[in-house]
């Protein structure tokens, strides 16, 4: 789910898709639509899904603590749909907890990781433009001096409305987001999008390379997300291959589908998910949220998520990343 601050976000070429790639995006839009008639309705937990970590990285509960924000209206939490994210970590030792403060000096504790999924979404948010952010001006700022001083922080935004509801939060870490979809042609059928090594989507990092072998990630599937653009220089994780483009409606789809009246703007090449340094602490950011849940998704209970059979490396993936802004990874 995303959305950015901005609809006149990165200048692309708006274009008539062929008949071809027209179904392959109306394909996909469906798949984007369906995520956001079930995220308010037909998103179901997988409660039976639990992740094995054969090597963790800390003793049980003597890890690093990890902040869920849960005080901004966020569609995903440790008790809702993060539970299987929490679950991961607590396997790998960390300590998980939701947060129900407002961001202020002082609230964050002896947090090392505080994660943001999806602000703005959750309640009675309406999930139209305009934009309202999630953020006060000052929870902005005393998130981007914790980061400064050495705190860390993992912002997950989907596709609209998520973007503008964090898209000034975005911008101080040198993110603009797209109010809008992201598609890739080249995805996979009944997966939004696989990344790969092998293809270049998938970029070379220490979260992407990991300690040993065994840690190396060579694919990571994400549901319908969005592509951003950077502002400052970032290292990125994954990108869109270069036939991407991200449909810009007015309001998030309701099963309706996208057609070629639907604005929209080349995204080839754009970052879906990149890691930065940010004075003595760490960002990473990623443009969707369910490539880190487990859930069944429609009457046919389809999976989404590390429950999905093209998740592989997702596991490895999010474990990477806690571990690079823990500071457990270089």
């Amino acid at each position: 789910m995303d959305t950015s601050a901005s609809r006149a976000a990165p200048p692309g070429r708006r274009r008539r898709p062929t008949r071809l790639l027209l179904g392959i995006a109306l394909a996909a839009a469906s798949v984007a639509s369906l995520s956001i008639r079930e995220a308010v309705g037909q998103q179901v937990i997988d409660t039976v899904f639990r992740p094995i970590v054969a090597t963790p990285r800390f003793a049980p509960g003597a890890g690093p603590l990890v902040l869920i924000d849960a005080a901004h209206a966020n569609f995903h939490t440790k008790a809702g749909r993060y539970r299987a994210f929490a679950t991961l970590l607590e396997a790998d030792g960390f300590r998980v907890r939701d947060s129900d403060r407002q961001f202020a000096d002082g609230v964050f504790g002896d947090a090392r990781v505080l994660v943001i999924a999806n602000a703005g979404l959750g309640g009675s948010a309406p999930w139209t433009l305009p934009e309202r952010s999630a953020f006060t001006d000052t929870e902005i700022e005393a998130v981007a001096e914790w980061v400064g001083g050495g705190g860390s922080l993992l912002l997950i935004v989907d596709h609209l409305p998520a973007g503008g509801a964090a898209g000034r939060l975005g911008r101080r870490f040198g993110v603009e987001f797209t109010n809008g979809y992201t598609v890739d042609p080249r995805a996979s059928p009944g997966i939004g999008d696989l990344f790969l090594r092998a293809d270049s989507t998938l970029l070379d990092h220490p979260v992407t390379r990991g300690r040993t072998p065994a840690e190396r990630v060579d694919s990571v599937a994400t549901f319908t997300g969005q592509g951003f653009q950077l502002t400052e220089p970032a290292q990125v994780l994954l990108r869109f291959g270069p036939r991407a483009f991200t449909w810009l409606p007015a309001r998030a789809n309701t099963g309706g589908g996208f057609d070629s009246l639907t604005a929209r703007v080349h995204s080839g090449g754009w970052p879906h998910a990149v890691a930065k340094r940010v004075g003595l602490g760490r960002v990473v950011i990623v443009g969707e949220a369910g490539a880190f849940t487990a859930q069944w998704i429609g009457a046919d209970r389809r999976p989404m998520g590390l429950n999905h059979p093209r998740s592989a490396g997702n596991q490895r993936f999010i474990l990477n990343i806690l571990h690079w802004l823990a500071g457990q990874l270089d």
